[in-house]
Formats: structure tokens, C-alpha cells, sequence
């Protein structure tokens, strides 16, 4: 059946792919994947004939050209991304074109770069106590955010924030996040999370750039800010034995 699949790859362990999204590959008539961030393994299932392309050196029109062509000629089309492809993902702007030739596709959800760091720490962003909410971001560069999202603002919540495509500028981030952060607030950075090269640089927002610049992490890495990294946090109360849900009645406390 000729539909286009966008695929969130995963952070980049061939592993981390979904199920669902690892069988539309190895179905799929085309493949298209991002292959500057996604390793070539995760399409390595790809069926006998079918027709590879990297994206990495495509614009979108020719993305778009091979895939309404493709779909015209009755095939299935994978269209890889990185991670998840909502979060800085740039395929809206594929989706409404396809929408515009009446063409059918599915997303597939996949496991985000920031998901992959924080379990390379083995670390909860939303404990008790400490935090409840993550601000997924990044610092305005050759791209820039909506005032209201700059990362100074977002900041004053100090809540848990993953920082995507920053670390370059690891200087202005700090910078702008000690305004509102304490100057000993958990800091890390997690470059290519899950890769076989993955590689962590852990410190506080006093450290981190000096760190950063030591290991020559310059792209492809998660800033990772907040308490939830700290030690000190309350116990859920999902499984306290004195705490009733509609699964489990809780015990009298004596």
C-alpha cells in the first residue's frame, strides 16, 4: 500500500527503535533517513531492492520529490528522523505538503535524545519535592526561539530542563541560566546518548563550560540542568503502603 511513514529512529542504539517503526522499514519500498544523526544500522533491515537516501545532503524539495514520486508510483516510503520526530524534528512542513497532494501518511513515535540522556545518568527528571515538570529547549542561534521561550525566562522556573542543540554556545547557556539557577545546580552533558562513543561530562553551572571545553564536546550532546540529579527528593506516594489508589488500598497507619 503507497503511504509515507515518518519514523522516530530513536537516539541512535539501533535497539531504541520501536518495534512498529523497525517493521515499516524493513517493508518500506523507500527509504529516506536523516543519516548525518541516524547510524546507517538502524535501516540495515531494509528489504532487497529497496531505494536508500540521506537526507543529510537533500533540501526539502528534493525529500518531498522523491517521496510524492514514490507514492505516486504505488510505494511505501520511510521517512527516517532521529529521535522523535515532534521534537525538532522538522516535518510538519513535509506533513502539510503531503496534506496538500492528498497523500496519507502515519508518525511513528520514537524514544528522544533527551529520554536516552537521562537514562545514561540512570537519573528521574520529575521527583518528588524537586521537580514536576521538564522544559525541553534550546538557545537561540542561527535559528532563533520566541521571546517568551528564551532560555533566561524559561529558567525562573527552575525546573528540569533538557537543552538540545546548545552545547556549542555552552557559555551563553550558563550565562543565562545562573540568573535564576543556583551557581551549584547539577549540570550534565550527555554527547551522542546511547552511541557506542557515548560520552559524559557531569559538573554544576560554576564547572560545566570549563568541563565542556576540556572534552571538546562541541555538537550532537543534551545539556541536562536541574535538582532532579541531586540526591535529596520524597518517596512517591504511587507505592507508599499508607497510600490508596484505585488499584490498592493503603494500610492504616499505627
Amino acid at each position: 500500500m503507497s503511504k509515507v511513514y515518518f519514523i522516530g529512529a530513536g537516539p541512535g542504539d539501533p535497539e531504541l527503535i520501536t518495534i512498529k517503526g523497525q517493521r515499516l522499514v524493513r517493508e518500506a519500498d523507500i527509504i529516506i533517513y536523516a543519516g548525518s544523526l541516524v547510524p546507517i544500522e538502524v535501516i540495515a533491515c531494509h528489504k532487497e531492492g529497496a531505494e536508500i537516501y540521506n537526507s543529510a545532503s537533500m533540501d526539502l524539495d528534493e525529500v518531498m520529490d522523491i517521496t510524492i514520486a514514490g507514492v505516486k508510483e504505488g510505494k511505501s516510503v520511510a521517512r527516517v528522523h532521529t529521535g522523535d520526530p515532534s521534537i525538532y524534528g522538522a516535518h510538519r512542513e513535509q506533513m502539510d505538503i503531503l496534506e496538500s497532494h492528498g497523500i496519507d501518511f502515519d508518525v511513528i513515535p520514537g524514544v528522544s535524545s533527551f529520554l536516552a540522556s537521562a537514562a545514561a545518568l540512570k537519573k528521574e527528571f520529575t521527583l518528588p519535592d524537586v521537580s514536576q515538570t521538564v522544559i525541553c529547549t534550546r538557545l537561540e542561534g542561527r535559528t532563533p526561539v520566541p521571546e517568551a521561550e528564551s532560555l533566561d525566562k524559561l529558567a525562573s522556573h527552575q525546573a528540569s530542563m533538557a537543552i538540545f542543540l546548545s552545547v556549542q554556545m555552552i557559555d551563553k547557556v550558563v550565562e543565562k541560566l545562573v540568573l535564576h539557577y543556583p551557581p551549584n545546580t547539577p549540570v550534565a552533558i550527555i554527547q551522542r546518548a546511547s552511541w557506542p562513543d557515548q560520552k559524559i561530562v557531569e559538573g554544576t553551572l560554576e564547572t560545566i563550560e570549563e568541563k565542556v571545553k576540556e572534552a571538546n564536546i562541541t555538537k550532537t550532546a543534551q545539556i541536562l540542568v536541574g535538582w532532579f540529579m541531586g540526591n535529596e527528593y520524597s518517596k512517591s506516594r504511587l507505592y507508599d503502603k499508607y497510600f490508596t489508589h484505585e488499584y490498592r488500598e493503603g494500610m492504616a497507619r499505627s
